[in-house]
């Protein structure tokens, strides 16, 4: 059974619109026997969502998608800092929520900057418990691919292999973008050349078809924009 494990919630604020409640209520629809809870640099809906779970025998993994500063979670340059590469971190056990817990509450209080942003360094001091996931397009392994630099990006991986050993993963997904046409066949080749073992999933922002319009508007709101503006944000 497929296992959704980047998904965001209500607290994706301004850009997850799937409840809770309603989210573990398709899940046990599909027959699911776990899912996560990923939210763009927060753990505000894990709680609830835990509780849900367990309600409907179901197994929660916690996570979160959080924000990585370029260079260090002190260093806050215009220009240089204002972005941030997405990174996929989920708790094994007790240990790794609790780190996960840490790690994103000093992304707020020492690394806010736009976003509540972690570093490399806090990353191997909370290393512990945790599984990895290399990302979205917004990932820095990513990043580096759609740029056209791949041994960079295979750096990059190394990099994380040492720290984490097998519990991290190139993260592939195909929405039918055409980045993700572009760098697919090279993570595949990354995953081959590093022994690092690739996951699927699907970067979940709303449950049903039909949610897809409300989503939009979330995005307007959240981008300052009109839905009927050409040059805006959107999920194609």
């Amino acid at each position: 059974m497929y296992c959704h494990l980047h998904v965001h919630g209500e607290y994706s604020l301004l850009d997850g619109s799937i409840r809770t409640d309603k989210l573990v209520e398709r899940a046990k629809e599909l027959g699911m026997e776990a899912i996560a809870l990923t939210d763009h640099g927060s753990m505000y809906g894990v709680i609830h969502f835990y509780k849900a779970c367990k309600k409907a025998g179901i197994r929660p993994i916690i996570g979160c998608e959080v924000y990585v500063a370029p260079r260090s979670r002190f260093q806050k340059e215009p220009g240089l800092d204002d972005y941030q590469y997405h990174l996929v971190l989920l708790a094994q056990n007790k240990k790794g929520y609790e780190n996960l817990s840490n790690l994103v509450s000093r992304a707020y209080v020492e690394g806010f900057y736009y976003k509540p942003r972690i570093d490399k360094k806090l990353l191997e001091e909370y290393s512990e418990g945790l599984i990895v996931l290399s990302g979205c397009l917004g990932g820095e392994v990513a990043q580096l691919l759609l740029n056209n630099k791949y041994e960079e990006a295979k750096d990059v991986a190394k990099w994380f292999k040492k720290i984490f050993k097998d519990k991290y993963f190139l993260e592939i997904q195909d929405h039918g973008l055409v980045e993700q046409k572009h760098i697919n066949p090279q993570l595949i080749r990354l995953s081959r050349e590093l022994d690092i073992p690739l996951v699927a999933t699907n970067d979940v922002h709303y449950l049903t078809k039909e949610d897809a319009k409300v989503h939009d508007i979330l995005l307007c709101i959240q981008t300052g924009k009109k839905v009927n503006d050409i040059d805006r944000m959107r999920f194609d």
